[in-house]
């Protein structure tokens, strides 16, 4: 058997699989994807499925929890778009602030904006940018964003960003991605730059 005929076969096989799984995929709901670990990435990737989103006509809205920079790329580029309303909320990270009182007040104000998001059935994706450092960090309690989460319109979509997730909020995920860092520019002595880190 020629090596052409044998990838054929075995793609064919391949196909049925996948086509059988599609198949089988019937439920249509909003899903909590969850985009954790050390890696870098988990941003991006929550914002490049929001503009997925918005290319096909779906109302979005970003909450960034800690970064409290208006000058990010990402900010710079969706402040405008009619259909992403883009709320920064914190005033940077707890090592650059330094005031532990400030950080857990912006926290309950994201929170309270969050609330009436996940309430509000025109939004079909919602991202909340490095809200997990929230329940590391103790600034919000866990119990009543997982019942707004689990109540929450049907067809709504959530993506949570941040390094470590509770373990109870795992449960209730749809989806999780763990972002490994194998290696970082910066720690070579690559200072953060422009369109690559913020």
């Amino acid at each position: 058997m020629t090596e052409k005929k044998t990838h054929q076969q075995r793609m064919a096989r391949k196909k049925e699989v996948i086509d059988a799984r599609i198949a089988s995929a019937k439920e249509e709901r909003g899903v909590l994807i969850l985009l954790k670990g050390n890696g870098k990435g988990k941003s991006s990737s929550a914002l490049g499925t929001m503009a997925r989103c918005a290319g096909h006509g779906k109302k979005s809205a970003v909450i960034q929890f800690i970064k409290g920079r208006r000058e990010t790329g990402e900010y710079l580029f969706f402040r405008d778009h009619p259909l992403i309303d883009w709320h920064v909320m914190g005033h940077g990270f707890t090592w650059e602030t330094q005031d532990k009182t400030q950080d857990i007040t912006a926290a309950q104000q994201a929170w309270a904006l969050a609330e009436k998001l996940l309430q509000d059935d025109r939004y079909e994706m919602l991202v909340f940018d490095e809200m997990a450092y929230m329940f590391k960090y103790k600034y919000l309690p866990l119990e009543p964003v997982i019942e707004a989460l689990q109540n929450r319109p049907r067809n709504q979509h959530v993506m949570i960003t941040g390094r470590v997730m509770p373990e109870r909020l795992e449960a209730i995920a749809d989806t999780i991605s763990n972002i490994k860092d194998e290696r970082h520019a910066f720690r070579q002595g690559v200072t953060a730059q422009a369109g690559i880190e913020f």
